[in-house]
């Protein structure tokens, strides 16, 4: 009597601490979490490469896209985490991947591959410069990246308003013939790696201060979105130095 238990412990009634709820998160978790949410999206990705029809397309994406941004909001806002949840987000993410996939590469042969290969060297590269602590994270850090990431999608929407009611061209930010589009998907990608390195960071933060298994999914969740947005940026790139087929 008079014993506190240790964090995330409880007491049986002669004083002696119970075994925890739940068993603290491992770099191991995050791995196999994050290779189940990749794969899933790798896997409806190329199922709707081959499987939905081009006249199909656009609204199969849009729907797909709509859906993936209610459980986006549900996660990040909700804080409401689970495997469920992250795997439906990354099939239905994983779906207008593969139908954006299939367009840039029916107008530029090869070009998903280019992407996915510089897709694969900036994970590689932003995890050697956090292995190596040649950038550290910092509360300052976070809020600067963040905050250009909203600001970017802010832009991204912004565009897309303009070419739906004004000329097709937007405000330049998407136009391969204006140096401002090369400029924004260069600062886009390196947005990207910076998600990336808040997310290595999440990652060692809560393996450092024994964060509930469940946490990993919400790791998982983090490195997809971040790898999602690097490739898609990767893609639109390398599509502005490659001729149309």
């Amino acid at each position: 009597y008079g014993q506190q238990a240790p964090y995330g412990q409880t007491m049986d009634p002669y004083g002696t601490p119970a075994p925890p709820a739940t068993r603290p998160m491992t770099i191991d978790d995050v791995v196999v979490r994050g290779f189940l949410t990749l794969i899933t999206l790798v896997v409806t990705a190329a199922l709707a490469w081959v499987l939905i029809p081009v006249e199909m397309s656009i609204p199969v994406m849009a729907i797909s896209v709509i859906a993936a941004l209610g459980i986006w909001a549900f996660i990040t806002f909700g804080q409401k985490i689970n495997a469920p949840l992250v795997l439906a987000f990354a099939a239905l993410y994983g779906v207008a991947v593969g139908v954006i996939s299939h367009a840039y590469n029916d107008l530029y042969h090869g070009v998903v591959f280019q992407a996915i290969v510089g897709t694969a060297l900036a994970f590689g590269a932003m995890l050697a410069v956090h292995a190596l602590k040649i950038i550290r994270v910092t509360p300052k850090l976070a809020r600067f990246v963040i905050a250009a990431g909203f600001a970017l999608v802010g832009l991204m929407i912004i565009n897309l308003l303009v070419v739906a009611f004004g000329p097709d061209t937007g405000i330049g930010i998407r136009d391969p013939g204006n140096p401002l589009a090369y400029v924004f998907s260069v600062v886009a990608i390196l947005v990207g790696c910076f998600f990336l390195l808040l997310d290595f960071d999440s990652i060692e933060q809560g393996v450092r201060h024994g964060a509930p298994e469940k946490f990993a999914w919400f790791c998982a969740f983090g490195l997809v979105l971040s790898l999602v947005w690097i490739y898609l940026e990767m893609l639109r790139l390398l599509s502005y130095f490659s001729g149309r087929d």
